[in-house]
This record gives C-alpha cells, sequence and structure tokens, in this order.
C-alpha cells in the first residue's frame, strides 16, 4: 500500500486537533441591527447559545440573514433558546423566517398575548405554530433558564416583576425620592420578558421593552436588581422606558442602544443613560436622525451612520473576571472595560 502523502497526514492530523479544541472560555455576545427591533445572540463558554428576538419580517428575508450572518461568525448551527420578550413585530415578526435557516430547541415566552385585533392575533398565531414543532418554557419572575455556564434570571414576564430582592442587591435607591410608579402599560411591551445574565463577575442587563410603570417596583424603594456591567437600553431607547430612578438604580458601566435611524434613540433616553454617573460609554447600532448631533455619540461607536446601511453589529466579548471588550463590526474600533 503507498505511503500517505505528507500533506494528507498533515491535513488528518489537523482535523483532529481541531476536533480536541478546548471550547471558548469566554462570553460572546452579538447585538445584531435589525433596524430598531431586537434580535441579541448569547453564545456561552462551550458554544450553547440564546438568541433574544427575531426582528422583523419581510424585508427580503433581511433580518433573518443578519442574524444568520452573525450566528456563522460565532459557531452558531442552532439556536438553544430563543427568548421572545414580547409579541411585537420587531421582536417575533421574524422568527418563521429565522426558523427554516436554523433548527430552534427551546422557545421561551411569557405565555398568551393580551393584544387584540387581527394583526396582533396573526403575528401570535405565526410564531405558536413555530414554536410548536419544539419545546416550550413560559417564564414568570424568579425562574432561572437551565444554560450551561450561564445563569439567566428572569426579572419581568407577563406583567409581572421580581417581588425579593437578588443576592448582593435590596439597598435603598436614593434616585425614587418624589416619583411615584406611572400609570399601568397595558400593550405587550409591559409584559416582556426582562432577563439578567451573569457570568462570573459580568452582568448583562436585558429588559424587552419593558416600560416604566413595571421598572419601578424592581427599583423603587429598594434596588431589587443590583448594578450591572452592560445594559441594553430598553425599547430602543423609547422614553416609555428607562426612567431615572431605573437607570440609576442599575448603574451601568457601558451601555447600548439598538435603536433604528428613525425608530427609538430618543435624545431624552440618551440624556438619561449619558448622566448617569457610573458610564463610562455610550454606544448605538444606528445614529438616531431624529435627535441632535449633541444625543447621539461619537460616530466611533455607532455601527451604522446612514439610514440606508449594512446591518453592522455590536459585539461583546466578556471574561469570567467581568472584564470585556467591545467591538464595532463597522469600523473595527474596540474598547477594553476593565473591573475594578
Amino acid at each position: 500500500m503507498a505511503a500517505m502523502p505528507t500533506w494528507l497526514r498533515s491535513a488528518c492530523l489537523w482535523l483532529v486537533c481541531a476536533g480536541t479544541l478546548p471550547a471558548a472560555k469566554n462570553l460572546s455576545i452579538y447585538f445584531i441591527d435589525v433596524e430598531g427591533g431586537q434580535a441579541t445572540l448569547f453564545v456561552a463558554p462551550g458554544g450553547e447559545s440564546m438568541l433574544v428576538d427575531t426582528g422583523w419580517t419581510g424585508n427580503n428575508h433581511r433580518d433573518a440573514l443578519r442574524i444568520a450572518a452573525a450566528a456563522k461568525n460565532a459557531g452558531v448551527k442552532k439556536i438553544d433558546y430563543l427568548v421572545i420578550t414580547h409579541y411585537h413585530a420587531d421582536h417575533v415578526g421574524g422568527v418563521y423566517q429565522l426558523a427554516e435557516k436554523f433548527p430552534i430547541v427551546t422557545f421561551v415566552d411569557h405565555g398568551a398575548s393580551t393584544e387584540t385585533g387581527k394583526p396582533a392575533e396573526i403575528l401570535f398565531n405565526e410564531y405558536s405554530a413555530v414554536r410548536s414543532k419544539g419545546h416550550h418554557i413560559e417564564v414568570k419572575p424568579g425562574d432561572t433558564l437551565p444554560l450551561k455556564n450561564l445563569e439567566v434570571k428572569i426579572l419581568s414576564a407577563g406583567g409581572e416583576v421580581l417581588e425579593t430582592a437578588l443576592p448582593g442587591a435590596g439597598e435603598p435607591n436614593p434616585a425614587c425620592a418624589g416619583t411615584s410608579r406611572p400609570a399601568e402599560d397595558k400593550t405587550e411591551n409591559g409584559r416582556s420578558v426582562g432577563m439578567l445574565i451573569t457570568f462570573g463577575d459580568f452582568r448583562v442587563l436585558d429588559m424587552g421593552d419593558l416600560t416604566q410603570d413595571r421598572e419601578y417596583p424592581l427599583v423603587c424603594p429598594d434596588n431589587k436588581v443590583g448594578t450591572v456591567d452592560l445594559f441594553l437600553v430598553s425599547h430602543h431607547g423609547t422614553a416609555s422606558s428607562d426612567s431615572v430612578p431605573f437607570v440609576r438604580a442599575i448603574a451601568p458601566r457601558v451601555a447600548i442602544v439598538n435603536n433604528g435611524a428613525h425608530k427609538g434613540g430618543s435624545a431624552e433616553v440618551w440624556q438619561t443613560v449619558r448622566d448617569t454617573r457610573s458610564l463610562i460609554d455610550l454606544w448605538q447600532l444606528h445614529y438616531a436622525l431624529d435627535a441632535d448631533k449633541q444625543h447621539n455619540s461619537p460616530d466611533t461607536f455607532i455601527a451604522n451612520l446612514d439610514a440606508e446601511c449594512e446591518g453592522k453589529w455590536i459585539k461583546v466579548t466578556a471574561e469570567k473576571d467581568g472584564n470585556f471588550t467591545v467591538v464595532n463590526q463597522r469600523n473595527k474600533f474596540e474598547k477594553t472595560y476593565t473591573k475594578k
């Protein structure tokens, strides 16, 4: 039998070694531009994936393709957990098109939709049809999702919020002085699934589109959440969310706004987040064209500058010690934040 060529032996050795390479030790997060909706991909050490929301439907499969591109970059071939924060078109609309591209193992949501009318019913029924093909978890505040190497704690769901302070939290919140709970929001926004994701000493908060009336009991009069390293600004930076007591209580070091060119990114919310003493930097998925330059971050920190764009993402790589690096895909600018 002829001897195996050197190049073939080398290729076989590479394949064997590649199969035994250690899994990634860090948490990767992709904040994907879906034009003012949400699609946030978490890839845990070991490769398990969690996607939060699916963006819009239509647009020649634009959002599903953008999610697929981020997943490919991360080496993700299936979605282990798909969390649907609430049933609005910019969050759940793309689920059918996404399911054509990836197996989705487990669907996570707050239960039935409360909004009525034909568009809302069609949206929920389409989601339910896709959900029926996988496992389903209906969550409530206090639940923990069973991801490996990550703690995913549910803080809000179905209009209810966490009643007991998390370990290390529970301090009085001075920012609540002189405030009162806003009127109840009766839309799906107020029923958003909100989560605190913890990886070692790194904490990231994603509350979907949770409104100020549900934020209030989470942080007033006492802060039940504690502080976080990274905050995905709620509701794309819309003023019905992101109250001063809430943002000051969680005291993020870095914030990211998943706004669109003409959706979210309000000057009021931008200023509220920017004025938080703990904040080092505020990143944006889009330049907010309806706000002035003084209420947009420097271009370096913005993934997409024009209304017509290529949909660049912002990627975060977090270490277990709490240090993390943020990278802007558009200009390759990156910045590392060190845990104090």
